[in-house]
This record gives structure tokens, C-alpha cells and sequence, in this order.
């Protein structure tokens, strides 16, 4: 059994074929759609925007573990523990909230 502990093993799983092709038949099954959006009544969708920045497509849509992969390395290629997520509804998942900061020159003081 593999085990993902550490950084670099979870790279090096990330990075295999087998999870970059089991990842798209998963956002195929799930019509390229966010399917806790979809669960609550919205719809976000891969857009296929381009990023000048990162020289490459914007990720909209990643693919989730259900079961996380470093408890359950057992579930890591189940597709009954994969589901298309937006960015936005992934981040809240893993409680990765980014709150915008109040800058800090204010107008409204003065």
C-alpha cells in the first residue's frame, strides 16, 4: 500500500499518469461542472481560460478526494472518492478561506 504523508510523495502521486488520466475521466463523469455548487442549486464550469502569467489554461476546476489521500491511501484512485470541485469550494473545503486584508492606507479616516 502507498502511503502520502509527506510533500513529496503526494507530488510524485499527483504527477503519475494514472491519477492525471483517472482525474479527467472523473471531470467527464461529472460534466466538467462543481458538483457542491450543483448541490447547492449553482453551476460553475471550466471556462478554458488562458493565464498570460502562468503560460497556461486557469484552473477552475480541480478533482477532490473525498476521504483525503493521506488518510486513505486505500481510496486514493476510487473513483467513488473523486468528485469535481470548483477552486473556490475546494479551498472551503480544506478551510483554506482567504479573507481579503483592510489595506493599509484607509481614505475613509481622514
Amino acid at each position: 500500500m502507498n502511503f502520502y504523508k509527506t510533500r513529496q510523495q503526494k507530488r510524485k502521486f499527483y504527477d503519475s499518469d494514472e491519477w492525471k488520466s483517472l482525474r479527467e475521466e472523473v471531470k467527464k463523469r461529472d460534466n466538467y461542472e462543481c458538483q457542491e455548487c450543483k448541490r447547492n442549486g449553482y453551476v460553475t464550469i471550466d471556462t478554458n481560460e488562458y493565464s498570460e502569467s502562468a503560460k497556461r489554461k486557469k484552473i477552475q476546476l480541480v478533482v477532490h478526494h473525498i476521504k483525503e489521500l493521506e488518510d486513505h491511501p486505500e481510496l486514493a484512485l476510487d473513483m467513488d472518492n473523486l468528485e469535481t470541485l470548483c477552486v473556490n469550494c475546494h479551498n472551503r473545503m480544506h478551510g483554506r478561506l482567504f479573507q481579503p486584508t483592510k489595506p493599509k492606507w484607509d481614505d475613509e479616516r481622514w
